[in-house]
């Protein structure tokens, strides 16, 4: 039997721009002629031509339902409900009813789609040219018969076809499903049959005609939109988890700051009069994109011997391995701190460390220790910026000694540098990353020097680290960034440790 099928036409080419919008636009538009044409065709339920047309205009109507679904889902990005309980198999399948013709494989032309037809009263058996490619079987072997069919299709499917076989037969219900065959070539595909049963005068069913598709491609084109998409819900899950993780791991090493607190000499009594201590305010500033990067640090820490220990820095990297990289470097600087080792070699033995880890890492980094009797700050820096003090209302650079990036050579020497600090000084340590992208205002140094007179007026440590982060602000930043602030406070003063609250 001829196939009545509509000829082979090229897929139209996108819009230049491809816009998505534009796709949805031209399907929906497309959809409405082909369900105008369908609607307009005379029915002739006798007419095996007529059949085969409204069923190839029901199959293109659906499919263009389908497109136009898939393309809805393009617009909107990344899939939603992540954690949805509903089974994948049923969340992501195509229903029955908007299954569309499909481009066919291992030859076959684009939109290629079988027909056939069983009459139950001689026998005969009518297969299209292109029934016998779908199934890879050549016309000299002949169709098959409905008790031959089984015989190719895919054992797991044998229940299937024979229901809706039975159902079309002694039932009179339209065909409507999709099953597996292998192919003599060892190829399985799956393809999708529609069908009604044919009745003579005397309301027997007289033969049945379908139209099956190959839909092999289509299925596969579904699992691997599944599995991009489970595999999506498992990285956003990863990811998630990995952000809390990291959360918490900075709220265990980091100082947990709230308001103001006072810290007390390691006997409880007051602070001796010769003592000029430190009002010390630190703020993070987060990236827009990843507040939880992991890698930046700060710390202020009251020394056995009330020397005060003051450090920022940054490590490469991001999420758990940063963090837990910056949770042992802070740990091992704490403790060699607490051991007396003065800020440069307290640098090389880390530098050792961290070059030996078995997660390597670059790191910058200033390490500082600041004496309240005798007001001196010694410090030393591994590629790190230098501190800012702020004098008499103006500021100026502290000069660098020598330093290179932790991590980056092994046996490195760190120099150190002492200053003497006098009352009412103001230190400002900072990481990179103050300045947001796309500012052109000034470098990160340049801006904060350029806030002495501002600072000149504050009366706290955390008056100026405000000052700071509403100079620089919070938003648009692609790294995260430290500043820390310290007041050398008068004699018989006491320490505090202070963090703004947002």
């Amino acid at each position: 039997m001829p196939s009545p099928l509509f000829a082979d036409r090229p897929a139209p080419q996108p819009p230049e721009r491809g816009t998505v919008e534009a796709l949805i636009s031209q399907t929906r538009q497309l959809r409405g002629e082909v369900d105008a044409v369908r609607r307009d065709t005379e029915p002739d339920d006798d007419d095996a031509l007529w059949r085969w047309q409204r069923a190839l205009c029901d199959l293109a109507v659906h499919q263009l339902d389908d497109l136009g679904a898939h393309l809805e889902e393009l617009k909107a990005g990344r899939p939603e409900g992540s954690g949805s309980a509903e089974p994948a198999r049923e969340q992501h399948r195509v229903p029955r009813h908007r299954q569309g013709i499909q481009n066919g494989a291992g030859g076959l032309s684009p939109g290629r789609v079988g027909s056939a037809e069983w009459d139950l009263l001689t026998d005969e058996v009518s297969w299209s040219d292109e029934l016998f490619e779908i199934f890879g079987r050549t016309s000299e072997s002949g169709p098959l018969s409905l008790d031959e069919l089984p015989s190719l299709v895919f054992a797991d499917d044998h229940t299937l076809l024979t229901a809706m076989v039975t159902e079309c037969l002694i039932d009179g219900k339209p065909m409507d499903g999709e099953f597996r065959i292998v192919r003599p070539d060892g190829r399985v595909r799956t393809l999708h049959m529609t069908g009604e049963p044919v009745v003579d005068t005397d309301g027997c069913t007289a033969s049945m005609w379908a139209v099956l598709r190959d839909i092999s491609e289509l299925r596969r084109s579904e699992r691997a939109v599944r599995d991009s998409r489970d595999s999506l819900h498992r990285e956003q899950h990863i990811a998630q988890t990995e952000r809390r993780l990291v959360g918490e791991l900075q709220e265990a090493v980091l100082p947990s700051w709230r308001g103001s607190s006072r810290l007390a000499s390691r006997n409880g009594s007051a602070a001796p009069s010769n003592v000029a201590a430190l009002d010390v305010a630190v703020r993070h500033l987060p990236s827009a994109a990843d507040p939880l990067t992991g890698r930046n640090w700060y710390d202020a820490l009251e020394l056995p011997d009330g020397d005060t220990l003051l450090t920022v820095g940054e490590l490469t990297g991001q999420g758990m391995a940063a963090a837990s990289s910056m949770a042992m470097a802070l740990g091992a600087l704490r403790g060699m701190a607490v051991a007396g080792i003065e800020p440069g070699a307290l640098l090389g033995h880390l530098n050792q460390l961290l070059d030996t880890s078995e997660q390597p890492a670059l790191g910058s980094v200033l390490c500082s220790r600041y004496n309240p009797r005798t007001r001196t700050f010694a410090w030393a820096q591994a590629g790190h910026p230098a501190p800012l003090l702020f004098r008499d209302g103006t500021g100026r650079v502290l000069t660098p000694p020598d330093g290179v990036l932790l991590g980056a050579t092994s046996g490195a020497a760190y120099e150190q540098a002492d200053i003497r600090l006098r009352p009412g000084d103001l230190l400002v340590l900072h990481t990179d990353g103050l300045t947001r992208d796309g500012d052109t205002t000034g470098t990160d140094r340049d801006r904060l020097l350029a806030l002495a007179p501002r600072l000149a007026g504050t009366r706290t440590a955390q008056e100026c680290a405000r000052a700071v982060v509403e100079e620089f602000g919070e938003a648009e930043r692609t790294d995260g960034a430290c500043v820390m602030a310290a007041r050398v406070g008068g004699p018989g003063g006491t320490t505090e440790l202070s963090e703004d609250e947002n």
